[in-house]
Protein backbone atom coordinates (compact mmCIF):
# COMPACT_ATOMS: atom_id res chain seq x y z
CA UNK A 1 0.00 0.00 0.00
CA UNK A 2 2.79 2.44 -0.84
CA UNK A 3 5.98 3.43 0.95
CA UNK A 4 5.46 4.74 4.46
CA UNK A 5 8.03 7.52 4.89
CA UNK A 6 9.33 8.83 8.22
CA UNK A 7 8.82 12.49 9.06
CA UNK A 8 12.01 14.51 9.74
CA UNK A 9 12.44 16.09 13.18
CA UNK A 10 11.36 19.76 13.30
CA UNK A 11 13.95 22.51 13.70
CA UNK A 12 13.67 25.21 16.38
CA UNK A 13 12.24 27.63 13.78
CA UNK A 14 9.65 25.09 12.69
CA UNK A 15 8.28 24.89 16.23
CA UNK A 16 6.72 28.35 15.82
CA UNK A 17 5.04 27.56 12.49
CA UNK A 18 1.48 26.20 12.28
CA UNK A 19 1.49 22.44 11.90
CA UNK A 20 -0.25 21.41 8.68
CA UNK A 21 -2.95 18.79 8.98
CA UNK A 22 -1.75 15.36 7.87
CA UNK A 23 -3.18 14.23 4.53
CA UNK A 24 -2.16 10.61 5.05
CA UNK A 25 -3.54 8.49 7.87
CA UNK A 26 -1.23 6.26 9.96
CA UNK A 27 -3.44 3.23 9.27
CA UNK A 28 -5.57 2.44 6.18
CA UNK A 29 -9.28 3.03 6.60
CA UNK A 30 -9.87 0.04 4.31
CA UNK A 31 -7.59 -2.80 3.26
CA UNK A 32 -6.79 -3.64 -0.34
CA UNK A 33 -8.37 -6.92 -1.44
CA UNK A 34 -6.71 -10.18 -2.46
CA UNK A 35 -4.45 -10.79 -5.44
CA UNK A 36 -5.55 -9.43 -8.83
CA UNK A 37 -5.58 -12.79 -10.61
CA UNK A 38 -7.69 -14.34 -7.87
CA UNK A 39 -10.40 -11.70 -7.94
CA UNK A 40 -10.25 -11.43 -11.75
CA UNK A 41 -10.89 -15.18 -12.00
CA UNK A 42 -13.76 -14.87 -9.52
CA UNK A 43 -15.40 -12.15 -11.61
CA UNK A 44 -14.81 -13.83 -14.97
CA UNK A 45 -16.20 -17.17 -13.79
CA UNK A 46 -19.17 -15.72 -11.92
CA UNK A 47 -22.31 -17.76 -12.62
CA UNK A 48 -25.50 -15.83 -11.81
CA UNK A 49 -28.76 -17.47 -10.79
CA UNK A 50 -30.44 -16.02 -13.87
CA UNK A 51 -29.44 -15.78 -17.51
CA UNK A 52 -28.00 -12.26 -17.23
CA UNK A 53 -27.54 -9.75 -14.43
CA UNK A 54 -28.38 -6.17 -15.29
CA UNK A 55 -27.12 -3.10 -13.45
CA UNK A 56 -27.92 0.54 -14.18
CA UNK A 57 -25.58 3.49 -13.77
CA UNK A 58 -27.12 6.81 -12.75
CA UNK A 59 -25.73 10.07 -11.46
CA UNK A 60 -24.91 13.67 -12.40
CA UNK A 61 -23.49 14.59 -15.79
CA UNK A 62 -19.74 14.37 -16.34
CA UNK A 63 -18.89 12.00 -13.48
CA UNK A 64 -17.53 9.18 -15.66
CA UNK A 65 -20.40 6.72 -16.16
CA UNK A 66 -19.38 5.80 -19.72
CA UNK A 67 -15.72 5.76 -18.72
CA UNK A 68 -16.53 3.30 -15.92
CA UNK A 69 -18.19 0.94 -18.43
CA UNK A 70 -15.14 1.07 -20.70
CA UNK A 71 -12.83 0.58 -17.74
CA UNK A 72 -14.71 -2.54 -16.61
CA UNK A 73 -14.58 -3.96 -20.13
CA UNK A 74 -10.88 -3.16 -20.29
CA UNK A 75 -10.09 -4.98 -17.04
CA UNK A 76 -11.99 -8.05 -18.24
CA UNK A 77 -10.45 -8.11 -21.71
CA UNK A 78 -6.94 -6.96 -20.78
CA UNK A 79 -6.81 -4.32 -23.50
CA UNK A 80 -8.03 -0.82 -24.27
CA UNK A 81 -11.80 -0.83 -24.94
CA UNK A 82 -14.51 1.59 -26.04
CA UNK A 83 -17.93 -0.03 -25.93
CA UNK A 84 -19.49 3.16 -24.53
CA UNK A 85 -18.93 6.52 -26.20
CA UNK A 86 -17.28 9.10 -23.97
CA UNK A 87 -17.04 12.87 -24.06
CA UNK A 88 -14.09 14.62 -22.42
CA UNK A 89 -15.53 18.11 -22.91
CA UNK A 90 -17.32 19.39 -19.80
CA UNK A 91 -20.45 21.18 -20.96
CA UNK A 92 -22.73 20.66 -17.97
CA UNK A 93 -25.04 18.70 -20.25
CA UNK A 94 -25.39 14.93 -20.49
CA UNK A 95 -23.46 13.39 -23.39
CA UNK A 96 -25.57 10.22 -23.16
CA UNK A 97 -28.99 10.93 -24.65
CA UNK A 98 -30.48 7.46 -24.92
CA UNK A 99 -30.82 4.15 -23.10
CA UNK A 100 -27.70 2.12 -23.84
CA UNK A 101 -27.58 -1.51 -22.71
CA UNK A 102 -23.95 -2.60 -22.92
CA UNK A 103 -23.30 -6.34 -23.15
CA UNK A 104 -19.79 -6.99 -21.82
CA UNK A 105 -17.62 -8.97 -24.23
CA UNK A 106 -15.85 -12.16 -23.18
CA UNK A 107 -14.40 -13.01 -26.55
CA UNK A 108 -15.26 -13.03 -30.22
CA UNK A 109 -18.99 -13.75 -30.28
CA UNK A 110 -19.13 -14.45 -26.53
CA UNK A 111 -20.61 -12.32 -23.76
CA UNK A 112 -20.36 -12.20 -19.98
CA UNK A 113 -23.68 -12.72 -18.15
CA UNK A 114 -23.68 -9.03 -17.19
CA UNK A 115 -25.27 -6.01 -18.82
CA UNK A 116 -24.51 -2.43 -17.79
CA UNK A 117 -27.21 0.12 -18.57
CA UNK A 118 -26.06 3.68 -19.22
CA UNK A 119 -28.72 6.38 -19.06
CA UNK A 120 -28.89 10.15 -19.42
CA UNK A 121 -27.28 12.12 -16.58
CA UNK A 122 -29.06 14.06 -13.85
CA UNK A 123 -28.73 17.85 -14.12
CA UNK A 124 -29.47 20.63 -11.64
CA UNK A 125 -31.65 22.29 -14.29
CA UNK A 126 -34.59 20.79 -16.18
CA UNK A 127 -32.34 19.51 -18.97
CA UNK A 128 -31.47 16.10 -17.52
CA UNK A 129 -33.27 12.78 -17.32
CA UNK A 130 -36.71 12.66 -15.72
CA UNK A 131 -36.99 10.86 -12.38
CA UNK A 132 -39.89 8.84 -13.78
CA UNK A 133 -37.70 7.56 -16.60
CA UNK A 134 -35.05 6.34 -14.18
CA UNK A 135 -37.66 4.40 -12.22
CA UNK A 136 -39.16 2.91 -15.38
CA UNK A 137 -35.69 1.99 -16.60
CA UNK A 138 -34.84 -0.09 -13.57
CA UNK A 139 -38.32 -1.65 -13.61
CA UNK A 140 -37.54 -2.92 -17.12
CA UNK A 141 -40.11 -0.81 -18.97
CA UNK A 142 -37.63 1.00 -21.27
CA UNK A 143 -36.05 -0.81 -24.20
CA UNK A 144 -32.53 -0.35 -25.55
CA UNK A 145 -31.84 2.83 -27.57
CA UNK A 146 -34.85 4.75 -26.31
CA UNK A 147 -34.02 8.47 -26.68
CA UNK A 148 -34.76 10.30 -23.44
CA UNK A 149 -36.83 13.46 -23.56
CA UNK A 150 -35.88 15.98 -20.83
CA UNK A 151 -39.28 17.59 -21.27
CA UNK A 152 -41.44 14.52 -20.71
CA UNK A 153 -41.15 10.98 -19.36
CA UNK A 154 -41.82 7.94 -21.53
CA UNK A 155 -45.46 6.82 -21.86
CA UNK A 156 -46.85 3.33 -22.22
CA UNK A 157 -47.79 4.17 -25.82
CA UNK A 158 -44.17 4.63 -26.88
CA UNK A 159 -42.78 1.87 -29.19
CA UNK A 160 -39.80 1.54 -26.81
CA UNK A 161 -42.02 0.99 -23.77
CA UNK A 162 -42.14 -2.62 -22.54
CA UNK A 163 -45.47 -3.18 -20.79
CA UNK A 164 -44.80 -6.56 -19.21
CA UNK A 165 -41.12 -6.76 -18.27
CA UNK A 166 -39.75 -10.00 -16.86
CA UNK A 167 -37.13 -10.38 -14.12
CA UNK A 168 -34.59 -10.63 -16.94
CA UNK A 169 -35.56 -7.12 -18.15
CA UNK A 170 -35.38 -5.46 -14.75
CA UNK A 171 -32.35 -3.89 -13.13
CA UNK A 172 -30.84 -5.98 -10.37
CA UNK A 173 -28.49 -3.43 -8.82
CA UNK A 174 -28.49 0.37 -8.85
CA UNK A 175 -25.04 1.94 -9.15
CA UNK A 176 -24.71 5.66 -8.42
CA UNK A 177 -21.63 7.15 -10.06
CA UNK A 178 -20.23 10.23 -8.30
CA UNK A 179 -17.00 12.15 -8.85
CA UNK A 180 -14.62 12.47 -5.89
CA UNK A 181 -13.37 15.85 -7.06
CA UNK A 182 -16.82 17.44 -7.17
CA UNK A 183 -18.99 15.59 -4.65
CA UNK A 184 -18.37 18.17 -1.89
CA UNK A 185 -19.66 21.04 -4.02
CA UNK A 186 -22.44 19.20 -5.83
CA UNK A 187 -25.73 21.05 -6.25
CA UNK A 188 -28.24 20.23 -3.52
CA UNK A 189 -30.96 19.70 -6.14
CA UNK A 190 -28.91 16.91 -7.68
CA UNK A 191 -28.50 15.20 -4.30
CA UNK A 192 -32.26 15.53 -3.77
CA UNK A 193 -32.89 13.77 -7.09
CA UNK A 194 -30.36 11.05 -6.30
CA UNK A 195 -32.00 10.39 -2.94
CA UNK A 196 -35.42 10.25 -4.57
CA UNK A 197 -34.19 7.56 -6.94
CA UNK A 198 -32.62 5.66 -4.04
CA UNK A 199 -35.84 5.78 -2.03
CA UNK A 200 -37.81 4.40 -4.97
CA UNK A 201 -35.29 1.57 -5.41
CA UNK A 202 -35.35 0.81 -1.68
CA UNK A 203 -39.12 0.30 -1.77
CA UNK A 204 -38.52 -2.38 -4.41
CA UNK A 205 -35.65 -3.99 -2.51
CA UNK A 206 -33.11 -3.22 -5.24
CA UNK A 207 -29.56 -3.09 -3.82
CA UNK A 208 -27.60 0.13 -4.29
CA UNK A 209 -23.94 1.07 -4.28
CA UNK A 210 -21.87 4.16 -5.00
CA UNK A 211 -18.83 4.07 -7.27
CA UNK A 212 -16.79 7.22 -6.65
CA UNK A 213 -14.59 8.03 -9.65
CA UNK A 214 -11.71 10.47 -10.26
CA UNK A 215 -10.00 9.86 -6.92
CA UNK A 216 -6.71 11.07 -8.42
CA UNK A 217 -8.31 14.46 -9.14
CA UNK A 218 -9.46 14.84 -5.53
CA UNK A 219 -6.22 14.08 -3.69
CA UNK A 220 -2.66 15.03 -4.62
CA UNK A 221 -1.22 12.12 -2.62
CA UNK A 222 -3.39 9.63 -4.49
CA UNK A 223 -2.58 11.32 -7.79
CA UNK A 224 1.10 10.66 -7.14
CA UNK A 225 0.61 7.12 -5.84
CA UNK A 226 -2.71 5.29 -6.18
CA UNK A 227 -1.48 2.74 -3.63
CA UNK A 228 -2.12 5.40 -0.99
CA UNK A 229 -5.87 5.54 -1.67
CA UNK A 230 -6.91 3.83 1.58
CA UNK A 231 -4.46 5.94 3.59
CA UNK A 232 -5.79 9.19 2.14
CA UNK A 233 -7.65 11.34 4.65
CA UNK A 234 -9.21 13.35 1.83
CA UNK A 235 -10.61 10.30 0.03
CA UNK A 236 -12.01 9.00 3.33
CA UNK A 237 -13.73 12.37 3.82
CA UNK A 238 -15.24 12.11 0.31
CA UNK A 239 -16.54 8.61 1.08
CA UNK A 240 -18.05 9.89 4.34
CA UNK A 241 -19.69 12.75 2.40
CA UNK A 242 -21.35 10.25 0.06
CA UNK A 243 -22.51 8.23 3.04
CA UNK A 244 -23.95 11.31 4.80
CA UNK A 245 -25.77 12.66 1.75
CA UNK A 246 -27.04 9.41 0.24
CA UNK A 247 -27.41 7.09 3.23
CA UNK A 248 -25.65 4.25 1.44
CA UNK A 249 -23.46 2.22 3.85
CA UNK A 250 -19.72 2.85 3.85
CA UNK A 251 -19.04 -0.75 2.82
CA UNK A 252 -21.05 -0.18 -0.36
CA UNK A 253 -19.08 2.89 -1.47
CA UNK A 254 -16.15 2.18 -3.78
CA UNK A 255 -13.53 4.81 -4.67
CA UNK A 256 -11.99 3.99 -8.07
CA UNK A 257 -9.95 5.44 -10.87
CA UNK A 258 -11.22 4.88 -14.40
CA UNK A 259 -8.94 4.16 -17.35
CA UNK A 260 -9.52 7.63 -18.79
CA UNK A 261 -5.86 8.45 -19.48
CA UNK A 262 -3.62 5.38 -19.34
CA UNK A 263 -3.41 3.04 -22.33
CA UNK A 264 -1.56 0.34 -20.37
CA UNK A 265 -2.85 -1.88 -17.59
CA UNK A 266 -2.37 -0.77 -13.98
CA UNK A 267 -2.52 -3.24 -11.09
CA UNK A 268 -4.09 -0.89 -8.54
CA UNK A 269 -6.67 0.52 -10.98
CA UNK A 270 -7.62 -3.07 -11.81
CA UNK A 271 -7.94 -4.05 -8.15
CA UNK A 272 -10.20 -1.12 -7.27
CA UNK A 273 -12.48 -1.72 -10.26
CA UNK A 274 -12.59 -5.49 -9.74
CA UNK A 275 -13.42 -5.14 -6.05
CA UNK A 276 -16.40 -2.93 -6.89
CA UNK A 277 -17.51 -5.19 -9.75
CA UNK A 278 -17.33 -8.38 -7.69
CA UNK A 279 -19.52 -6.94 -4.93
CA UNK A 280 -21.99 -5.48 -7.46
CA UNK A 281 -22.34 -8.93 -9.05
CA UNK A 282 -22.99 -10.55 -5.67
CA UNK A 283 -25.49 -7.88 -4.58
CA UNK A 284 -27.34 -8.14 -7.89
CA UNK A 285 -27.47 -11.92 -7.72
CA UNK A 286 -28.74 -11.84 -4.11
CA UNK A 287 -31.60 -9.63 -5.32
CA UNK A 288 -32.40 -11.98 -8.21
CA UNK A 289 -32.52 -14.98 -5.87
CA UNK A 290 -34.88 -13.16 -3.50
CA UNK A 291 -37.18 -12.29 -6.42
CA UNK A 292 -37.12 -15.86 -7.69
CA UNK A 293 -38.02 -17.16 -4.25
CA UNK A 294 -41.13 -14.96 -4.25
CA UNK A 295 -42.37 -16.78 -7.35
CA UNK A 296 -41.93 -20.27 -5.90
Amino acid sequence: MGNRQSTPSPSSQDLFLPVPEPTVLPEPWRKMDCEREEILHEVKEFKPSTEVLRIVLYGPTGVGKSSFINSVQRVLSGRNAMIALENSTLTGKSFTKKMNIHKLKKGRGERYPLEIVDIMGIESTDGGIKHEDIIKAFLGHISDEYIFNPGAAITDHDPKYKKNPTLRDKVHCLVCILSADSVSRMDGKVFDELRLVRESASLLGIPQVIVMTKVDKACETVSQDLNEIYYSKKIKEKVDKCNDNMGIPLNAIYPVKNYSESITQDLVIDMLLLTALRDILNFANDYVECEMEKDE
